[in-house]
């Protein structure tokens, strides 16, 4: 019985439903304009239009750029935005400081002399008007020797981090699509990541002579390392994507494959990692310098600076020796870490708006 009176309640619901339908499809609509409304036609609507090639093209056109894209993006990030501005002015007075006036020698020994002539080194005075950071336990001009330092840690880092990043994507893919290389690559990795990085920087620093080429060889050995293996590992997982097997079978060079396919894919982790090498290069010239392996005394470094200070840290009046240095270090390697994240995040597709 209860299911006669489930069937007449739909029944009498879909009476109504079809009584609905029945009055809107009745509704007679007009097919015919007045004379009135042909009258108030345009004459210009009825010219008949030249063919267009470019705008029969253009269907479902999009001015979509992806740099365009990457840098909006980017540039809504407040904190990245800031620190990118400071570094870039930091950067610029780097280089213009030994031009601008009242700029000293770095090597420069500062004396002072009693009424008998003798010339008494300037050992670590305090910041004051004439010294803006003071002097060192030599007598050098510390803020002098602050911006000579950041030019030579920063060239070689950018020097380091650029053949680091050319070797090891290079490697990277080759070791990712090419099937063929996999196992020799992956056995020479093995080899020299077994080997730790510290002996390998020491060992390098003891047979060749102390200075900034023997740095770069030292790094350069062992720091393509890292990015030759994340590259290989991204490549890895889109190398079988349907568009690379489109692009084999209608045979595409494999280099071709390698710039087009998946060198544009790889962009967002490539930024990544270059600004994340940029502050290794720095932490390891720091860690080398106080070892007793970095530059010579002769070419200030940042690394030489915070090993200085190092010595003189214990005393309250001398502090300021390795505060100083020690935070251009910092403000150089946070930045350049928080930098290289927004970047990536913003040069990935699915935050494009």
């Amino acid at each position: 019985m209860a299911y006669f009176k489930k069937g007449a309640q739909l029944e009498r619901m879909s009476q109504g439903v079809v009584s609905q339908l029945e009055s809107e499809l009745s509704i007679e609509e007009k097919d015919d304009l007045t004379p009135e409304e042909i009258a108030g036609l345009s004459a210009e609507a009825f010219i008949p239009r030249e063919f267009d090639a470019k705008e029969a093209e253009a269907v479902g056109y999009s001015n979509y750029s992806y740099w365009r894209c990457t840098f909006q993006a980017f540039w809504k990030n407040k904190m990245a935005r800031f620190l990118l501005i400071a570094l870039c002015a930091l950067l610029i007075f780097t280089v213009i400081q030994p031009y601008l006036p009242n700029q000293k020698d770095p090597n420069e020994i500062f004396n002072t002399y009693d009424k008998y002539g003798k010339a008494t080194p300037m050992k670590n005075k305090a910041p004051s008007a004439e010294y803006w950071f003071g002097t060192d336990n030599v007598g050098h001009d510390l803020w002098a020797r602050i911006w000579a330092g950041t030019r030579t840690s920063l060239l070689l880092a950018f020097i380091v981090a650029s053949v680091n990043c050319v070797v090891g994507i290079t490697i990277g893919i080759l070791w990712g699509y090419v099937r063929k290389l996999d196992a020799l690559l992956t056995e020479v990795y093995n080899i020299m990541d077994n080997i730790p990085r510290t002996i390998i920087l020491i060992l390098m620093s003891y047979i060749l002579r102390a200075g900034m080429g023997t740095m770069i060889i030292s790094m350069c050995i062992v720091g393509w390392l890292g990015m030759a293996r994340f590259i290989r590992n991204q490549v890895v997982m889109i190398r079988d994507r349907d568009y690379n097997l489109a692009s084999r079978c209608l045979g595409t060079p494999t280099g071709k494959i390698m710039i087009r396919n998946l060198l544009p894919y790889l962009v967002s982790v490539i930024m990544l990692q270059t600004a994340l090498a940029i502050p290794m290069v720095l932490s390891d010239e720091v860690f080398l310098t106080y070892c007793g392996l970095g530059m010579p005394k002769n070419k200030p470094s940042l690394g030489g600076l915070v090993e200085d200070g190092r010595k003189v840290m214990m005393s309250p009046t001398q502090r300021y020796q390795l505060v100083i240095p020690a935070l251009v270090v910092t403000f150089i390697t946070v930045s350049f870490y928080l930098i290289g994240n927004a970047f990536a995040d913003a040069s990935d597709p699915r935050n494009h708006v």
